[in-house]
């Protein structure tokens, strides 16, 4: 019988290079359109992973951004790089991970927030993750640019101490790559 459990959850910085090297190898497996970029975005903040029989099988996220609503720079913790090896899905793998990401989000960040396909907003919303329904905009090095085709992929988990509304523009920081 295999086990399942988180592992650790660490820092970047607290990930020696063979670990990093399994968590990108792992997601450039799971996802056929994984980035450079998109790799470099997972980085910098705290690490869930999860292994079975000693094999590094999941991995996630959660990084410091800057998200401007009502008129106010937030601390969100914007969750990256979540993904489980296929042969390993419906395990309650992502369950664990996402359990010990949303514990750092409400104890550190304003809120958190995502960027999901159609196809996985289903488990978001049943952690109590909901849709943006605003518009989406990213602030660039050519100004303020409206992102429609992150409308209806974005997903906040507010926190008691900072009201949301839903409904509003929200504006991410700049990054190279998908800004989202």
């Amino acid at each position: 019988m295999t086990e399942l459990r988180i592992a650790r959850t660490a820092h970047t910085a607290d990930l020696d290079a063979a670990t990093l090297e399994a968590a990108r190898t792992l997601l450039f497996d799971v996802f056929d359109d994984m980035t450079e970029e998109d790799w470099e975005h997972a980085l910098g903040g705290i690490h869930a992973l999860v292994y079975e029989d000693g094999e590094l099988i999941g991995h996630s996220s959660v990084v410091r951004r800057h998200l401007v609503h009502g008129g106010r720079a937030l601390r969100c913790g914007y969750v990256e790089g979540v993904g489980v090896r296929t042969d390993h899905r419906g395990r309650g793998h992502g369950a664990a991970m996402m359990n010990a990401l949303e514990r750092v989000i409400r104890g550190a960040y304003d809120f958190g927030a995502l960027g999901a396909d159609r196809e996985v907003a289903r488990f978001y919303t049943r952690r109590g993750w909901q849709l943006w329904r605003g518009s989406s905009w990213a602030l660039t090095p050519a100004g303020i640019r409206r992102t429609p085709d992150e409308d209806g992929s974005l997903y906040v988990l507010p926190t008691a101490a900072t009201p949301l509304d839903l409904d509003a523009d929200l504006t991410c920081d700049w990054r190279e790559g998908d800004v989202w």
